[in-house]
């Protein structure tokens, strides 16, 4: 079956959507139906699952049939930069897209919120990240989308892990000459050094641990930018072996989902009181 096979929007509403796979686990049509009761904003918002090899189909046939924005979750990210029409300096720079939404003329343009949505719940969580050293594990659409928003914060460092070293090298390059950013396998990890470990794989989705040392947790602040019903297995991982704090992203979700808004609606939603309403739902 197509991805487009899978698409059905309602009438006489605004209609918007995320895609993803896997995407049942998404609380994003929950987040955006109270952003709407919030703003007084007539709209539906639903999760569409796209099959790997469809995603462009799917995006032609959202706004085909009238769609007028969506969020992109993995493994997307990539496939829509390249989708779109249009693209922001940020959504450029990250090479990855998690907004996107349709001008009069029919052209597509696309923006990364992730960022703004990490950013803004860490300082929501009393995290600071000036002079901080930054341990980011993964690099994938998810984390190109938050790098560029991390250093804008004054960081003393981030460090990029990944299985191969030859992908994170290839994701510090691609930021020149910032002496702040460098690469590493996750085997080659040192305990003692990091301030903030964040978790931008999407292990977590399917219940994987990262073959990381358990001491670098220790007295850290561990932050997953995946999130699920129950502590995901990273957020697990990091209270069992010390972190100071320990948290996933369901806060970043909503901060990035209401940034979305904003672009779609030209209406800023509350998001605390959201955060405390899906997490009570869990």
């Amino acid at each position: 079956m197509t991805s487009s096979l899978q698409i059905c929007l309602p009438a006489d509403t605004d209609n918007y959507c995320v895609m993803g796979n896997p995407i049942s686990h998404s609380k994003s049509p929950q987040i955006h139906k109270i952003f709407a009761e919030q703003t007084d904003q007539n709209l539906f918002y639903q999760a569409i699952l796209v099959d790997p090899d469809c995603f462009s189909e799917a995006l032609s046939e959202f706004q085909r049939l009238g769609g007028k924005g969506l969020n992109i979750t993995v493994p997307f990210k990539g496939d829509a930069c390249n989708a779109v029409d249009h693209l922001t300096a940020r959504a450029k720079k990250a090479a990855a897209v998690n907004t996107i939404w349709f001008d009069k003329k029919g052209e597509s343009h696309g923006d990364t919120t992730d960022a703004t949505g990490l950013v803004n719940d860490l300082r929501a969580n009393d995290i600071q990240l000036q002079d901080k050293n930054i341990l980011i594990l993964g690099a994938g659409g998810a984390v190109r989308g938050v790098l560029s928003g991390l250093l804008e914060q004054g960081v003393q460092s981030i460090t990029i892990a990944n299985r191969t070293h030859s992908r994170a090298e290839e994701l510090v390059t691609n930021y020149g000459s910032d002496e702040r950013l460098s690469a590493s396998e996750f085997t080659d990890l040192k305990s003692g050094f990091f301030d903030i470990i964040i978790n931008g794989t999407s292990a977590s989705l399917y219940g994987e641990l990262l073959p990381i040392d358990d001491t670098l947790a220790m007295n850290t602040c561990c932050y997953d930018m995946v999130y699920a019903d129950a502590d995901t297995c990273f957020v697990k991982w990091a209270r069992e072996n010390g972190a100071r704090i320990a948290l996933d992203g369901l806060g970043m979700l909503v901060h990035q989902a209401a940034a979305s808004f904003y672009i779609w609606r030209d209406v800023s939603p509350q998001t605390s009181s959201v955060i405390e309403i899906i997490r009570s739902k869990s």
